[in-house]
């Protein structure tokens, strides 16, 4: 079977791209922002939701049981797909943010002090800017940024110069969401740990492209979120090497998080219990599951050839219209294409791709900084994913040219 065919079938599994916008056949590319769900994933949560409602951890009863044991299969499930040495390595939390607002909260409020620094780059989404900004203002520290180059790769010699023996925490994107440069994080991690900076790492654009290895990178925290990997919004991971999660104190407070409560003291659970106060997400765990079942069946390679055709040939397609300018050029990019029109706002060029049927997304997507440093106030993004294909690339082409003759 040709690998089109093969995606054909993979395509059929996505219900949402038989509908039609504004008349025309609905294209989307805005996977970047969230995925499509599965057919396999939509009747996961169905069922959880119709069959196996339960709370978790404290039941009584059979079906109680049944989802503390779906529940914490979720969890190993996650710690086998980035390769984490313990499921207890594993936090379950709301997404990206959360699990990096947690790290800092967590971590970075215990161990930095005044002057010390927090190396981030300048390609950071909000979410990984303002939870450092946060922490370091109370403890008095600094957040620094590394350069990102004109081609948007990150400025690896000015990245080393900002290293110190007063960097003590290093976070850093795999994937850019805007440029779709994904970054060295071996490198990245090994420079960091020669001044003894611990390393966070923002996976939630690389966790749906390639395979992630946090023992193989020797991260100490990584996050991602379920939506951009076909799973449930509400759902995300806080990955953390163990001995690091076990001297943080929690984040939060309530059930779940404790193994004993006075008025006179209470005693807080092991890890990675103690981060998870409160009823759970349990419906968006056991739908993460069968979202990582999703993307195994499938395999990597096949995921990474695939994107990587659709980017390419989107890339010839804008490129060759004039008057267009395409923001984030790395060698090593992901499926994300990010551009400008010369005299057209970013907004209205993607209202009339709209019109067109086809999803994008326009804005500053949350890089402020990172679109201060490119001068300009945002872009229209496409970005590709398993369930696109090359018809997909032709018509947001053809839409972008017309869009373009526009503003002639």
């Amino acid at each position: 079977m040709s690998q089109d065919s093969y995606f054909e079938k993979v395509r059929a599994q996505f219900p949402a791209l038989t509908q039609k916008v504004h008349g025309k056949d609905w294209v989307y590319l805005d996977s970047a922002a969230t995925t499509l769900k599965p057919e396999s994933v939509s009747q996961r949560i169905y069922n959880f939701n119709k069959y196996e409602v339960s709370n978790v951890h404290r039941g009584a009863h059979t079906i109680a049981d049944k989802a503390t044991v779906n529940y914490e299969n979720a969890r190993q499930a996650v710690a086998e797909f980035i390769n984490a040495k313990s499921q207890d390595e594993i936090v379950f939390v709301r997404g990206t943010t959360e699990a990096i607002n947690l790290a800092a909260h967590s971590y970075a409020r215990n161990v930095l002090k005044e002057g010390d620094e927090v190396l981030l780059t300048e390609m950071e989404h909000h979410g990984n800017i303002v939870p450092w900004q946060l922490a370091a203002e109370e403890k008095k520290a600094k957040v620094l940024a590394a350069k990102v180059l004109d081609n948007g790769e990150l400025d690896m010699a000015d990245f080393r110069a900002k290293l110190s023996p007063k960097t003590k925490i290093v976070a850093v994107t795999a994937c850019s969401n805007v440029l779709g440069t994904v970054n060295d994080i071996s490198t990245i991690v090994k420079e960091a740990h020669k001044v003894g900076a611990k390393v966070l790492v923002d996976a939630a654009q690389i966790v749906s492209q390639e395979a992630v290895d946090v023992q193989a990178w020797d991260c100490d925290f990584l996050a991602f979120s379920g939506h951009k990997l076909f799973a449930p919004f509400g759902i995300g991971v806080l990955y953390g090497k163990k001995e690091l999660l076990d001297q943080m104190p929690p984040y939060q407070g309530g059930g779940s998080m404790i193994t004993n409560v006075s008025f006179e003291k209470t005693t807080f659970n092991d890890v990675p219990f103690r981060f998870e106060a409160g009823t759970p997400n349990v419906g968006g765990a056991i739908a993460l599951h069968a979202a990582i079942d999703f993307v195994k069946s499938i395999g990597f390679d096949k995921i990474k050839a695939h994107k990587k055709a659709l980017l390419q040939a989107a890339t010839e397609g804008i490129s060759k219209i004039p008057n267009v300018r395409i923001i984030g050029t790395a060698a090593n990019k992901g499926p994300i294409l990010s551009f400008v029109v010369e005299g057209a706002h970013h907004s209205d060029i993607g209202q009339i791709l709209d019109q067109q049927g086809i999803a994008v997304r326009a804005g500053h997507h949350c890089t402020q900084p990172l679109m201060k440093r490119f001068g300009i106030t945002g872009t229209v993004r496409a970005s590709f994913s398993v369930y696109n294909n090359m018809q997909d690339v032709e018509s947001f082409v053809k839409a972008v040219k017309k869009a373009q003759e526009l503003f002639q």
